[in-house]
């Protein structure tokens, strides 16, 4: 991973999904008169080969199935992760509607010379209906079509914003947060000659809105520092700490604050098939449950998609050996992903960042 920066920064101190070839991520989101929510897309022009595995007891998902190893669509270019609860889903549409204009999807035979095609927008949602005021304002299509036309590989926005915006860990402010790391992987791949390296890429996208707290309550520090050069914050910062991870429920407003989630992508440069970009998936919930502790109960939506662009081939002969660093590096670049998250969100309201209760911890 990269070195990290010191201070409370939107930036990124572990590196970013975008740093697969091939990833571009875009935000949405309103915030003010009623509202505190978002959309964030993770978009792959060229297609990238899908995975999925949700292990949250209260889901909210859309076409999970199709990236079943054994069912037909192979590529996907585009997926969906909002705000919203499950009318958050709404927002997969526009970025349907964004790829089908630009001819990326599953084609479905030819109509007057042209390609149809139908894309394939797999999505996830969190929970953070109310969080601004009115619970009816919520991601709509035009928020994915929005987050899509927003998409870029050189992303500066992290934390508050986009899905994250009204993302709510463990009574701190989620976020959105993101990662990557580089493995060298030593081999003999076809049309390369004899020992030559590959440099693999792996990233990650979390969206933080969990029940289970990214910080350790005891020490004031994040579970999963990452690298990161944190000091442990006085006591009196961990008083007001404490007091806000015992009380996550600073609404008053009727609403059930344990319904969470974290969801999220993790990605590679590498060549995988779909049922080993699932398993990358599975591998990034290891990552999850490092960083948000505790994780997957049954009131959390705990949701991770894999995707693999296929830039660079495995090794045949050591391909076990390769595949078993990606997906280790999926781990971490996940468990780094929810802790950028909250490091990087900002206060807004009565959800109060951790950056704010603990402002010592950033200090040389």
């Amino acid at each position: 991973m990269t070195s990290a920066r010191r201070g409370p920064t939107d930036q990124l101190p572990f590196g970013s999904i975008t740093d697969v070839d091939g990833i571009n991520v875009g935000h949405f989101q309103r915030v003010g008169r009623g509202w505190q929510t978002g959309t964030t897309v993770v978009i792959a022009a060229g297609g990238a080969t899908p995975g999925v595995d949700v292990r949250g007891g209260g889901p909210g998902t859309r076409e999970t199935d199709a990236l079943d190893p054994q069912n037909l669509v192979r590529k996907i270019h585009g997926i969906c992760l909002s705000g919203g609860s499950a009318f958050g889903l709404a927002a997969s549409y526009g970025l349907m509607s964004w790829l089908e204009e630009r001819g990326l999807g599953f084609p479905i035979g030819r109509s007057a010379g042209i390609q149809p095609v139908v894309p394939v927008v797999p999505g996830a949602v969190i929970f953070d209906l109310g969080r601004g005021g009115n619970g009816a304002n919520r991601p709509d299509a035009d928020f994915g079509s929005k987050a899509a036309r927003n998409a870029r590989s050189a992303q500066t926005k992290w934390g508050s914003v986009g899905a994250g915006t009204g993302a709510n860990a463990a009574g701190l402010k989620g976020g959105v947060g993101t990662a990557s790391m580089t493995v060298r992987l030593a081999g003999q791949p076809s049309g390369l000659a004899t020992g030559s390296d590959i440099e693999v890429t792996i990233g990650a996208l979390a969206v933080a809105n969990s029940n289970g707290s990214v910080i350790d309550p005891v020490k004031g520090l994040p579970w999963q520092p990452s690298g990161l050069h944190l000091r442990r914050p006085p006591a009196d910062e961990r008083r007001l700490l404490a007091a806000a991870l015992m009380d996550p429920t600073p609404l008053g407003l009727g609403v059930n604050e344990s319904l969470n989630t974290t969801i999220g992508v993790v990605a590679t440069s590498a060549q995988i098939d779909k049922a080993e970009a699932s398993k990358m998936a599975s591998v990034a919930h290891d990552g999850m449950a490092r960083a948000v502790r505790p994780a997957h109960l049954m009131t959390d939506g705990d949701t991770v998609f894999g995707l693999a662009t296929g830039v660079h081939p495995l090794p045949s002969q050591v391909r076990h050996q390769a595949l078993n660093l990606i997906l280790a590096a999926a781990a971490d670049t996940f468990a780094a992903a929810c802790t950028h998250a909250v490091l990087a969100a900002k206060t807004i309201g009565p959800h109060t960042a951790y950056r704010d209760l603990c402002p010592s911890v950033y200090r040389s």
